[in-house]
């Protein structure tokens, strides 16, 4: 049944699969964040670090088994150069967001889904054309 619709998924416009992996990864950044600063009383920023680090497993599996599955670049060089995506992409969103709490007085919880949509666009392009693109041996 998982195959049948991971399947029926890949069919689907590459784009509209990376909104919806990130969109998945965003829900469990957002839903962690959410969870630690009123369940723990964590500050905001230092939630999004943690909430950064369980998204990436979802959306690293999720980019590799639907996304740019079609690149079959999935190995352990394909990890590391999407941690690095992904770890820029935080830092882009880190800033952008201490700016939206701090100097916009934002709500914690819209900042970082409105935060999360900029940052989005970047990642998709350094994802399609350097962390995904195949490695072609001579």
């Amino acid at each position: 049944m998982i195959a049948q619709l991971l399947q029926w998924l890949r069919k689907l416009p590459q784009l509209f699969q990376f909104v919806l992996v990130g969109g998945s990864a965003a829900a469990t950044h957002l839903a962690v964040v959410g969870l630690l600063v009123s369940l723990l009383h964590m500050p905001p920023l230092s939630a999004n670090v943690l909430a950064f680090l369980v998204a990436f497993i979802v959306s690293y599996n999720g980019h590799a088994l639907l996304t740019f599955s079609e690149s079959k670049a999935q190995d352990w060089s394909v990890v590391a150069r999407y941690f690095a995506v992904a770890c820029l992409s935080f830092v882009a969103n880190e800033v952008l967001y201490y700016i939206a709490l701090n100097w916009l007085h934002w709500h914690y919880f819209w900042s970082l889904a409105a935060v999360l949509v900029l940052v989005a666009i970047g990642t998709f392009v350094m994802s399609k054309f350097w962390a995904f693109k195949a490695r072609h041996t001579a």
